[in-house]
């Protein structure tokens, strides 16, 4: 095994992945995201992570900040819809600085009022700011036009009104309620033994409190089709077309992270970068994403163009799709896909930060962490069937629903 995983009394567990390197990563993995707001709460999350960095009862902002800038160490947060990260990387020698202060700010900030107010201007500029990025606000729309009634929908940022209403005690609330020690993960690699790791662990994290609050997910209800044009004042046109797909527990998941890649996914060789961009010149990017969750998924296809060959664009996008359902790919083409999306994973592997999130979110999903041999062993057992079966339920003409930014005249 490469990783060694530890249990604390409390339900947080330890994961530890031996690294021979100067530089060290960790990150601590909360199950809880945007999806578990409730009605009004939008925002709430992203808001609690931001804060996070504010003041703890030892430190305030400064020192927070500057606890690992000041050894050449990054600390650095997100959120998502279903997870909290913190991460950081730093020289090997600083591993108890970067634990402590982790420990520090996950679980012993004050949230204080004065600082909720200036983050929130902060939240507000950024909300703006998605509004001054098309490419980057179609998703939050297509993702609130798809998911339309349920948390998934609702923009990670939060709504200026949301995040103008936010007081201390909405964020006390949703820790109390989300940050369940037994589905917190703290993960490390770096040059270190194992005693050492745990022996940390235990002494920062094994003092923190079990919560063993269950939170409540509801899958979203399955929407018909919908196509909508929103007029905005942009100079190209912006098109998000997509479906609801599989969660990562189902099986299906393999084959359609194996279409996707052949389809848009990383690099210049995919099918609709060379038909549509390489061969007929008409958008700059064109790229797809499948995006797996506990228990639903989305598929998507974006492309930015003039207004004038948007038609032409949905044309050859539609005309891919159509192949994918109706010609099986050969022995030959399944081989080469399959051999590309392997070593992309596995060009992955370089990213020891991303690793060690990949393998601490598996943990917390699956409850297991799969070797990359199990991976593409997972890859290599897909057939020609299964693809066409997959394109045919995720890629119908008749489940995809699409949104149109259109420059205003």
């Amino acid at each position: 095994m490469d990783h060694q995983i530890f249990s604390l009394t409390n339900g947080i567990r330890i994961l530890f992945k031996p690294a021979k390197s100067a530089i060290a990563h960790c990150c601590l993995i909360i199950n809880a995201g945007s999806r578990d707001e409730e009605n009004g709460e939008a925002g709430l999350a992203h808001f609690i992570e931001h804060l996070l960095f504010k003041e703890t009862v030892k430190r305030n902002t400064n020192q927070i900040l500057n606890r690992l800038e000041s050894v050449g160490g990054d600390l650095n947060a997100y959120t998502t819809k279903e997870y909290t990260c913190l991460q950081a990387s730093f020289l090997k020698t600083h591993l108890e600085r970067a634990v402590d202060l982790l420990q520090d700010i996950a679980f012993f900030s004050t949230f204080p009022e004065e600082e909720m107010e200036k983050e929130k201007s902060v939240i507000l500029d950024e909300i703006a700011s998605y509004e001054d990025q098309p490419e980057e606000a179609i998703n939050d729309d297509f993702e609130g036009m798809l998911f339309a009634g349920h948390s998934l929908g609702e923009n990670i940022l939060g709504t200026i009104d949301t995040v103008k209403s936010f007081q201390q005690k909405h964020l006390l609330s949703f820790i109390n309620k989300n940050y369940n020690t037994h589905e917190i993960i703290f993960a490390i690699s770096g040059n270190y033994s194992s005693a050492k790791v745990l022996k940390l662990a235990e002494q920062y994290f094994g003092i923190i409190p079990e919560n063993k609050n269950a939170k409540r997910r509801d899958a979203p209800s399955a929407k018909a089709k919908e196509e909508k044009v929103v007029l905005k004042p942009i100079n190209q046109a912006h098109c998000l077309l997509g479906s609801i797909a599989y969660s990562f527990h189902e099986e299906e998941k393999t084959g359609l992270l194996l279409l996707n890649n052949i389809l848009g996914g990383t690099g210049m060789s995919s099918r609709l970068n060379l038909e549509i961009r390489e061969k007929h010149g008409i958008a700059y990017t064109i790229e797809s994403n499948y995006s797996p969750l506990s228990d639903t998924g989305l598929f998507t296809i974006y492309f930015g163009t003039d207004t004038e060959k948007v038609e032409k664009a949905l044309k050859l996008t539609y005309k891919e799709l159509k192949k994918l359902r109706e010609q099986k790919l050969g022995t030959i083409q399944l081989a080469q896909a399959k051999k590309k999306f392997i070593g992309q994973i596995a060009l992955g592997e370089e990213n020891r930060m991303g690793v060690l999130i990949s393998m601490a979110k598996s943990l917390l999903d699956y409850n297991r962490i799969d070797s990359l041999k199990e991976v593409f062993a997972r890859i290599n057992q897909v057939k020609s069937e299964d693809l066409l079966t997959i394109s045919n339920h995720i890629f119908s003409s008749e489940k995809l629903s699409l949104l149109l930014f259109e420059p205003e005249d």
